[in-house]
This record gives C-alpha cells, structure tokens and sequence, in this order.
C-alpha cells in the first residue's frame, strides 16, 4: 500500500528558468513543446534546431495534434512533439490537448519528458504548464497490472523548461495523487478489493497519514438502526461489510467538521435479487468509484495541509445475489426512521447512501458532498462526459456549473424537490425506494436522498455519470477517470464553496 501511494510521487518535477539550451535538453527522452496557434519563426527558434521543427510543422495537417513530431539532433535523439493552442481555450479544451499530446510522446519508453511552453503571457504560461503536468502526472502513473511480465518503468523525471520564473506545483501534485488513488482503487479487480481488504487498505492510508479511522461493522450498524445499508449488505456470505469513518483534522482532534466527504462503495453490485444481465454487470467492480473519490480528495486536502476540518465517509459493501439477499417490496428502516418499501434491489446505492448521509449530516458539518455511481438514467441525460450534479441550495446551481468550466470536470445540475416526492407515494411505508418505470431516475434518486440529510445541513450530491468514459476524458488517459477530485479541489480552492453554501 505503501508503494502504491508514494508511486505518483516517484515523477521527480524540476524546473529551469531563461533559455533553453542544447545542454538543458541533453537528458531529455522526450519534449512537449507548446507554442501559440500562429507561432512565429522567433517562438520555433526558442529552441536548438527550431528551424528544422519549424519545417516539419509545416508538412503536417493544420490544427492536428500533435502539430509536429521530430526529433533533436543531439545525443540522445529526443523526441520533440508539439502542439499549439489558443490561451483563451477552455480548460477542458486545454487539458484535452495535453492528454493527446502526452500520449503522442510516451508511445516511446523514456524515463525523462520535458515540457516547454513558448510564446504566451506568463499568467497563460503558467496555467499552460499546469494542464500539461496534470497530463503527464495521470499518464505517468502505473495503473494496476497482474501480468506475469511486468511492464517497463515510465516517466520518472519531468523538467520544466524555459519558464519565466518558477511555479508552485503543489497543487497540481496533490490532485493528481488523489486522482491517481481513486483511479487505482477503482480499476482494482474485485477479488483483489473485496470489502474486507477495502476497509483495511483505507485502514493503512489513516494510519499512514495519521487520519482517526473507525470502521462501524453490522453489529454495530444495527444498534445504530441502519436497515437501508444493512438491507444491501445481507446478501454477503460474510460479515464484510462496513461503513468507515475518517477524521483529518489539521487542528484540534475535537473540531466539528468543516467538510464531510461521502462516497458510495459498492465493490461488486451483480444487482442483487434484479439481477443485471452480462454487460451490465461486467465492469460492476468500479461500483465503488464514488468511495475512491472521496478518499482520494481528502490525500489532496491532506498533502497540500489545508486548514479544514473534514470527515470521510465510505460505505463499502457489495451487493450480492443468495438465500438472504433483499428482495423487491421488503421494508426496511433507515437510520432517521424512516421506512422504506424496496422496489428494484439494483437501485442498492442509494440505500446504502441514506444511512451513511444521516450519520455524516448527525455530525453537523458545514458541507456534505457525496459521490456516487449512482444511475443509468444520468449517462443517458448528459452522456459520459459530464457528472450530474444536485444541491438542496438550487442558488448553488450556477456556481457549481461554473466550477466544473473553470476546472475542466464538467458537470451539470439538475433539480429535486418534494414534487418529485410524489413518484416515491408509498401505500406501506414512508418513501419507495425508487420507481418502477425509471424516468428520471437520476433526479428521483437525488430527491430520495436528501430525505436523510438532517438539519437542514447544505448538501451536494454528484452523480459520476463521467466516473468512466472509453479514451479518457479532459487530461485522464484511462477508461476510470476519478472525475470529482479536482473538482472539488476547485469548489475549495477557487470558488470558496465552504463559505457560499451556507
């Protein structure tokens, strides 16, 4: 566990102001060279051998990307690959870029990449530079392979060339080692991460990071009256399941929350009693890719040190098929007390959330954020590209959408309310589950679930509809992309979530 999370740590960043010299570019492997749209003759010359860059460009498609790719004629034949842009891009554009120039260069081994960015104002150089990183450090990371012949090393030095004056990358560090984590996590198979080794890997990052850990099992669970998660969990043959609880806190031990991180959990979810057919059910082991998220924002939160008081929630289970699996039309009752009347067993996540909100709301933290592979019917509303994203604050609405522009994970809001309520009617309980035609699924799941967010705590809830997207998305070159990260990075950092949502 060690080794997995000090590996993105591996890639040594170096950085190196003023010229680029054929003496700087001697140990480089490869070279991304970002220049403007309409790059001058002056921007190609920043570079030894520029003129010969200059002419290769010349001979390839306008507006491809890579814009060129040559090599060097120094000793060891780096491999430059260039590529230019607009400064006034999109992030998501701009990060877009890097992932498809990045994959450009590291078709070829190289254990050292450089990255030079020409011809922009230096607040344009910089946030090139970052989105370039970002890039880099995703592709660098060594995702999990159990190949008896293992794969060669990659990137394991990024200079930073040619730049103005020196940048703080610290940020851009941590969102990539949360990122990489929950994309580590989540591509795990489901024998290698089951319920048990997952509550004990999350174990060994607490203790590792000195983060209190307690892990509420069933017995536990049931004192507590937690029927909605328990009905999920009562198909195992074991008692594996858990709810686990992280405490970061930078100050005092006995500082209430500023923040509580909630994710879903389920390490492999065949749909239960409903059971998925094939292709539904093939990948079902990233279930759990809400949970990760959340984990992997709180080492972000952890390694840039922010001052914030925050818990982590993570309900792990899985949801099997037996003897003693819950079953359509049970009633169950909720923490809150609350019943439920279950209506489809494959709509497990939101009772395993419900719980697991009424314990993070109990602690009367300023912001819940929950995440959640949560439903089909999100994909099919905006497709794999975007999260859908849901707030009891709808002034919120705006802004939340304006985060996911600025940082390049887009996302997009929906409404929910008592009037979708009325699809939930129950004859014998207090709320359905869910409904049986399924229209609308993401908003009705939503709606269920701020029924279990007490005190009227500020809550928003992400809907990973964009948790995995075939190519990758903005600067993540894999299928799992641990969307949510840097997005609440940026709520946090850029956009004083905290502070609005109150």
């Amino acid at each position: 566990m060690h080794a997995l999370l000090s590996d993105s740590r591996n890639i040594r960043i170096t950085q190196m102001t003023g010229r680029v010299t054929a003496k700087r570019l001697d140990p480089v492997d490869q070279l991304l060279l970002i220049l403007p749209q309409r790059p001058k003759a002056a921007h190609w010359n920043v570079i030894p051998g520029g003129a010969k860059l200059m002419e290769a460009a010349r001979k390839r498609d306008h507006g491809a990307v890579p814009a060129v790719q040559s090599r060097l004629s120094n000793k060891r034949q780096t491999l430059v690959v260039g590529g230019t842009l607009d400064a006034s891009d999109s992030r998501f554009e701009q990060l877009s870029f890097a992932r498809k120039l990045v994959a450009a260069a590291t078709q070829e081994k190289g254990g050292c990449l450089a990255i030079c960015v020409i011809g922009f104002a230096q607040d344009d150089e910089q946030r090139i530079v970052e989105n370039i990183l970002a890039a880099v450090l995703a592709a660098g990371f060594a995702m999990p392979s159990y190949k008896s012949k293992a794969a060669p090393s990659g990137i394991r030095k990024v200079r930073l060339l040619g730049l103005a004056e020196a940048i703080d990358t610290r940020r851009v560090e941590a969102e990539s080692n949360g990122n990489n984590l929950a994309r580590w996590l989540t591509t795990m198979p489901p024998n290698k991460l089951d319920a048990v080794n997952y509550a004990e890997i999350v174990r060994a990052i607490a203790k590792d990071r000195n983060w209190e850990y307690k892990r509420f099992g069933s017995k536990e669970l049931e004192k507590k009256g937690a029927g909605a998660f328990l009905a999920v969990a009562q198909g195992n043959e074991n008692d594996s399941a858990s709810i686990v609880r992280l405490r970061y806190r930078p100050g005092s031990r006995k500082a209430r929350a500023d923040l509580s991180l909630v994710g879903k959990g389920i390490v492999f979810d065949t749909g239960g009693t409903n059971l998925k057919p094939f292709r539904s059910m093939l990948d079902m082991h990233a279930d759990m890719q809400g949970s990760a998220v959340a984990l992997g924002t709180l080492v972000a939160i952890a390694d840039l040190e922010l001052p914030l008081a925050v818990d982590c929630w993570l309900a792990i289970t899985e949801n099997r098929i037996g003897p003693a699996a819950y079953k359509s039309r049970d009633i169950v009752t909720a923490a809150n007390g609350k019943t439920i009347q279950t209506i489809h067993t494959d709509a497990e996540g939101r009772m395993a959330l419900a719980d697991t909100l009424v314990f993070a709301s109990r602690e009367k933290p300023r912001l819940i954020i929950d995440y959640a592979t949560l439903t089909g019917s999100c994909v099919d509303a905006i497709t794999t590209r975007y999260s859908g994203i849901f707030t009891n604050r709808a002034a919120l609405h705006p802004r939340l959408k304006r985060t996911g522009q600025h940082c390049g994970e887009r996302v997009w809001p929906f409404p929910i309310g008592s009037e979708f309520l009325d699809e939930l009617k129950s004859d014998v309980a207090d709320l359905k589950q869910c409904t049986v035609k399924g229209l609308g699924d993401h908003i009705i799941a939503a709606s269920f679930l701020a029924e279990f967010i007490e005190g009227d705590t500020p809550w928003v809830h992400v809907d990973l509809s964009s948790g995995e997207n075939d190519g990758g998305l903005a600067h993540i070159p894999s299928k799992v992309t641990g969307f949510g990260v840097r997005y609440t990075m940026s709520l946090l950092l850029d956009d004083n979530i905290l502070e609005q949502a109150l």
